[in-house]
């Protein structure tokens, strides 16, 4: 087995490893996506209108379910597959940004899925706004080789052209008709003056992406945005959590209906609900959350897994009557790396930091970001920060032992203690933070790797779950981006949850 980041720094990607096959996997022209380009961020405008004018996330989303219903879709969104007892599938987040990042994952994903029997993308599955022109680059091409089907859930990404993409792809839906225009000076109005709708489908151009993944065990046709699998001894739940990270009160209602019973379940959703040291429960419109349900012991859940935020993390809450449910944070399929560094010493529903997992280690995650901030602020000597400096700091800050063993003891100095405090490094509960940045999607999306870096180690990741009648045996797989690491990918986390 390969070695990990938490084994050594090469396991890690950091030296001179040999660049692995993926860029052979890529087009010809790669349009490469940056988030400081007002060509990107004025598509993608949706979200804020929303949070100002109202968001008509909901009605939208209702819209769909009852055009897939009035298709034949099931009314209850339940997929039925006849997987036996002992199946696994792969979970995937945040993943379609169509160049470097995300074609680097694929052959190390492709290599830990043989045998699995499905996957599900758990966000954001094209970047920047969704659009069904992205789908050939972002999701047929890089997962052409996958044999199995691939369910999907949609990120706020996916929203930013109402998920007509989307439904497009995984529901064979077609466009909704137009609506008539809002009262004039409403906030409806208002939001519609400056909301970005999407074009016309380029029919040809879909017809040729759908042909790269158009063997007969590849297909699926999920029945709408949200949906339930029934595979094996679990249920899969996946929820639409729109732009704004909320759901409606209708998908609220069917949630509550498809977890009843006693089946184990395991939720997937657009929105994680512990992430970066903080608990987020999701609210439902007109009351209650969506981690409410998702802890009720007549439930039954064991797992909730989020994407939205690139990066893994694992928190093992235990809950009322002495089960412990993993929520884990799973969006490093493809998409710019967001900062680990910036997570706290944990300290969230008592889970401990002996606890906590992360992917990529926060000294990682430091070095990485340093080197970032070095070359776009012309200022490599000043910010650079070895992994063995960014490892040292992150443990006198958070006051914990380096996850791995370094070699010679290093001497920090001033200057790394300045620069750890520039880029946001967390600290433990209660210690004095003045000198900390805004971070998560401020700095981390102001200056993104995503629009910046096109060389390993790329920190991505995914998950291998395999479910037999007692347990799902978890795992975290890293892709760095490395030949090695393409054949062997390293397990940088995994964790065996009862179903019991």
């Amino acid at each position: 087995m390969a070695h990990s980041s938490r084994d050594t720094a090469e396991g890690a990607g950091w030296g001179n490893a040999q660049l692995g096959t993926y860029k052979g996997l890529m087009p010809a022209r790669v349009e490469k996506l940056s988030w400081l380009d007002p060509r990107t961020l004025w598509p993608a405008r949706n979200g804020v209108l929303a949070s100002w004018f109202g968001d008509p996330t909901g009605r939208t989303r209702g819209r769909w379910v009852e055009q897939r219903v009035a298709a034949g879709a099931p009314a209850d969104a339940v997929v039925r597959r006849t997987d036996s007892d002992h199946f696994s599938f792969m979970v995937i987040g945040d993943t379609g940004e169509g160049d470097d990042p995300q074609y680097a994952v694929v052959p190390g994903f492709l290599k830990a899925s043989q045998g699995t029997d499905f996957a599900v993308l758990a966000s954001d599955v094209i970047y920047p706004v969704g659009s069904t022109e992205d789908y050939g680059t972002k999701f047929f091409r890089p997962y052409r080789d996958y044999p199995a089907p691939i369910y999907a859930i949609p990120g706020n990404h996916d929203w930013y052209e109402d998920l007509q993409g989307f439904m497009r792809v995984f529901c064979e839906a077609p466009p909704l008709t137009p609506q008539a225009r809002p009262r004039p000076l409403t906030r409806a109005w208002f939001r519609s003056l400056l909301w970005h709708s999407p074009g016309a489908a380029d029919e040809q151009r879909l017809a040729e992406a759908r042909a790269l993944r158009s063997a007969p065990s590849q297909q699926a046709v999920q029945p709408g945005p949200y949906w339930a699998i029934d595979a094996g001894p679990v249920r899969i739940i996946g929820i639409d959590t729109g732009l704004l990270g909320t759901i409606d009160a209708e998908q609220g209602r069917w949630l509550r209906e498809v977890s009843r019973g006693e089946r184990p379940k395991i939720l997937v959703t657009g929105s994680p609900l512990y992430v970066d040291g903080e608990h987020h429960p999701c609210a439902i419109e007109g009351g209650g959350t969506v981690d409410a349900i998702v802890r009720d012991p007549e439930h039954h859940y064991v797992a909730a897994i989020g994407g939205d935020i690139h990066n893994y993390q694992r928190y093992p809450v235990r809950v009322d009557g002495g089960r412990t449910i993993q929520y884990v944070v799973a969006g490093g399929g493809g998409a710019f790396m967001h900062a680990t560094h910036t997570v706290p010493r944990a300290s969230v529903a008592d889970v401990t930091e002996e606890e906590f997992r992360c992917y990529p280690l926060r000294g990682d995650s430091l070095a990485f970001y340093s080197r970032l901030y070095g070359r776009r602020l012309r200022m490599p000597r000043f910010f650079t920060l070895t992994e063995a400096e960014a490892t040292a700091v992150i443990a006198e800050r958070l006051g914990i032992p380096p996850t791995r063993t370094q070699g010679e003891p290093v001497r920090l100095t001033r200057r790394i203690r300045v620069v750890a405090s520039l880029l946001g490094a967390g600290r433990r509960p209660g210690r004095n933070t003045h000198f900390r940045l805004p971070v998560r999607k401020t700095y981390t999306q102001l200056f993104s790797p995503g629009s910046a870096t096109y060389s390993p180690p790329f920190f991505k990741c995914f998950l291998r779950l395999d479910v037999t009648p007692s347990a799902v045996h978890l795992r975290c797989h890293s892709a760095t981006g490395t030949l090695d690491h393409e054949i062997d990918p390293p397990v940088e986390d995994e964790v065996t949850i009862p179903l019991s």
